[in-house]
This record gives C-alpha cells, sequence and structure tokens, in this order.
C-alpha cells in the first residue's frame, strides 16, 4: 500500500482532508489535523481489508496515528491477519 492508495481511500470514505495544500508530504501529519476522525479511519480499514487483505482490528487502528503508521502496518501485515 502507498500513500497514494491511503489518500485515495480517506477521500472515498470521508472526503479530501482538511487545509491540505497539494504537494504536502502527509506521512507525518496526524489523522486528527487532516480532519479524519475514527470513524474514517474504521472505514479505511474495511476498505483496506477488502483491497489488500489485511485485516486491521479496532484496537489497531485506534493507535495509528499517521499515514506513516498506517502505512507501516498495513505493509507489515500484507498477507497475515494483525
Amino acid at each position: 500500500m502507498t500513500i497514494e492508495d491511503l489518500t485515495r481511500i480517506l477521500v472515498e470514505c470521508a472526503g479530501a482532508a482538511d487545509g491540505v495544500e497539494a504537494g504536502t508530504d502527509l506521512h507525518d501529519v496526524a489523522f486528527e489535523e487532516l480532519g479524519y476522525d475514527s470513524l474514517a479511519l474504521m472505514e479505511t480499514a474495511a476498505r483496506t481489508k477488502d483491497e489488500f487483505g489485511v485485516d486491521l482490528p479496532d484496537d489497531v487502528v485506534a493507535e495509528l496515528h499517521t499515514p506513516r503508521a498506517y502505512l507501516e502496518t498495513v505493509n507489515k501485515n500484507i498477507g497475515e491477519t494483525v
């Protein structure tokens, strides 16, 4: 999963990020600062499971505060259950 994949899924699930200029590196910006709440992340996790086969439990998703953390967790577990 790439940052582009994650951004696409977030936009499809919850709309565009708040106040982000084109070209901004989002890897270390907190989801909260981007305007994504826990519901948006749960929907993103469901889409991640459908598209990448990674099933992230709600308690794991709740601990992923940035796109970098989310991507590292997903990419580390592609093909496995977290």
